[in-house]
């Protein structure tokens, strides 16, 4: 449920990039930050341990259109990949609007990209998430040579047939076409008469 500000006259929107270790859900949200007129983002805030490349998670606020006269801001959040991170990425997790699924391409990252699928879906269980049609699927790293076809990572990772995306998070391509459909569907979830009669 998004957070609302009445005195700011702003709703608040929580997005969060889920997916297994080094999958690209850093890269993603660098890139967003990277190419956002600095006068539309917050700082980007980032924790990292003593692990390699491990993000805590980043924080980045974009100011949207308005609905029914309040502002929308968008606040981006990765959440660590590593299983032993499990606690970390529960609260993150917490009052999520929308999810994006970075999944690694590489053949040999499979298993780790269905192990952290089962982990979201039982982390959405577990806060009661009513997240209603606001998922879309990332395959990243599509330029690695090891990369499966695009048909056997969606039977294996997308059979509810969430909106997906190819993409090279470290050359942006497919970054924004991916935001901009989570945002939308989470939008899309706030205008739904169930959420207008709140």
């Amino acid at each position: 449920m998004p957070f609302v500000n009445y005195a700011a006259k702003e709703i608040n929107l929580k997005l969060v990039y889920y997916g297994p270790g080094l999958s690209g859900k850093t890269e993603n949200a660098k890139w967003i930050h990277r190419k956002t007129d600095p006068e539309r983002r917050g700082a980007l805030l980032q924790l990292t341990t003593d692990s390699e490349r491990t993000l805590f998670f980043d924080f980045m606020p974009l100011t949207l259109g308005t609905i029914r006269g309040f502002r929308v801001r968008v606040h981006v959040y990765t959440v660590p990949g590593q299983i032993y991170y499990a606690a970390t990425r529960k609260l993150v997790m917490r009052s999520a609007d929308g999810v994006v699924f970075v999944a690694d391409s590489q053949e040999q990252r499979m298993d780790a990209n269905v192990e952290s699928l089962d982990n979201l879906h039982r982390d959405v269980a577990e806060h009661r998430l009513d997240l209603g049609d606001a998922y879309v699927m990332q395959y990243n790293k599509r330029d690695t040579p090891d990369a499966l076809p695009l048909a056997e990572l969606r039977a294996a990772l997308n059979p509810a047939g969430w909106p997906e995306f190819a993409a090279v998070a470290v050359r942006g391509d497919g970054v924004f076409d991916t935001l901009r459909a989570v945002t939308r569907l989470a939008v899309a979830q706030l205008q739904a008469p169930r959420a207008a009669g709140q």
